[in-house]
């Protein structure tokens, strides 16, 4: 119910203490109807007009629960306003028969200020007032300051009281939508983070399938066609090609795993960054003919195990470009601690390419520097390729160190 806005269903959202205040009104009219009931029926026995009285005292009661309890649901503001003139009429009624009825003007005066708007219930206070001054007068015969000034400064004080009610009836309107706006702005916001989140994931795992699972199947397939085409006069060879191939297989499948289990890459485990590249570097030899090897500049510091994945990913992922689209003979991967930052160079005198001209293709080939330029810049760093064809290839990852890592720091 909203006294501001008409006679309405309560929304659960209204104050306790608007709550208090509105049982406080009804409370406050049917006391003081019950008291002057009480002073007109002890006050003027044996009267035959006594009786009828009382029942327009007991109809406006009925009448008036019966308003305040329909309040409770949804009701149309028409019949708000035919309830409050009904309650308005018989209380001029029993004004007139008996001036003790006349104090039920007060808290008239709120249902007027609420039910009503603007000018209006300004209007219905000031008649009122009029109604309460004129009917002490022809009870009395008598018109003093004291009838005059009460009921004005009654309908003043109603007023003000009503103007407070309808300010924290609007604060709390205003509480209430800022809650609901925050709310939803929570539930946009965590919707928006879970959308995020949901597509960082999926880029992740686009990196890591493409850096593990792509290029070791890439890998087995140039492996079984060499073996293939070694068959008919070389079975030897054929045997060697099958047995590198059942070897990265079985890499492959233990890199998958450690994927699911969201692990560090078997081949990082049990064995430090410059380790894992030199293997790596002597199985791109040993597999695919081609001269390999690691170089290292500085002094070896302990990395992030992202930075070790995220180089020795740089490197596959590099290499197997080589070995599947270069058609180098030597390859050199330098890995670099130059106290601020950690580097990782690979190079190659292969054809070389246009690196502008490198684009994701149907097929889901053309990901690999995408995906390893994305998976540098999420640890801050970056990678610059440099090539053109004919002239080789040389792919530069630089990943910059906390100060607390680096060599200088740790020495002094």
């Amino acid at each position: 119910m909203r006294y501001s806005g008409g006679w309405a269903a309560e929304p659960p959202e209204v104050t306790t203490v608007l709550r208090v205040l509105r049982l406080l009104l009804h409370a406050c009219f049917l006391f003081l109807l019950g008291v002057a009931t009480a002073r007109y029926l002890f006050g003027s026995p044996g009267q035959w007009t006594q009786w009828t009285v009382v029942c327009g005292a007991i109809l406006l009661g009925a009448v008036y629960c019966s308003g305040a309890m329909a309040a409770r649901h949804d009701v149309h503001r028409t019949r708000s306003l035919v309830w409050l003139a009904a309650v308005t009429v018989l209380w001029a009624l029993l004004a007139w028969a008996d001036s003790d009825f006349v104090w039920l003007a007060f808290p008239l005066y709120f249902l007027h200020l609420n039910l009503l708007r603007g000018v209006h219930s300004v209007m219905a206070v000031v008649v009122i007032t009029a109604t309460v001054v004129l009917g002490q007068a022809l009870h009395t015969g008598d018109l003093t300051a004291g009838m005059v000034l009460g009921p004005v400064l009654g309908a003043v004080f109603a007023v003000a009281i009503a103007i407070g009610y309808t300010a924290l009836h609007r604060e709390s309107e205003r509480r209430r939508e800022l809650i609901e706006t925050l709310t939803r702005t929570r539930d946009e916001l965590a919707e928006s983070q879970r959308r995020t989140g949901v597509l960082d994931e999926r880029e992740r795992l686009a990196r890591e399938i493409h850096d593990t699972l792509a290029q070791g199947l890439s890998s087995i397939v140039l492996l079984l066609r060499s073996a293939e085409n070694a068959l008919p006069g070389d079975p030897d060879l054929a045997t060697t090609r099958i047995a590198e191939a059942r070897e990265s297989a079985s890499t492959n499948l233990a890199e998958a795993r450690g994927f699911v289990r969201d692990l560090a890459p078997p081949s990082l485990t049990g064995a430090d960054l410059p380790e894992a590249l030199h293997r790596l570097c002597a199985k791109v030899a040993r597999t695919d003919g081609i001269d390999c090897t690691l170089r290292t500049d500085g002094v070896p510091t302990e990395l992030p195990s992202g930075y070790e994945v995220a180089l020795l990913r740089a490197a596959q992922a590099s290499l197997a470009n080589v070995s599947a689209h270069a058609r180098a003979t030597t390859a050199v991967v330098t890995l670099g601690y130059l106290g601020g930052e950690v580097t990782l160079d690979v190079y190659d005198d292969g054809a070389g390419f246009v690196p502008e001209e490198i684009h994701t293709r149907a097929d889901g080939s053309g990901y690999g520097i995408a995906a390893l330029r994305e998976r540098v810049a999420a640890l801050g760093g970056g990678l610059h390729v440099e090539s053109a064809p004919g002239e080789g290839t040389a792919i530069a990852v630089r990943l910059p160190l906390a100060r607390e890592t680096t060599p200088t720091e740790e020495g002094r």
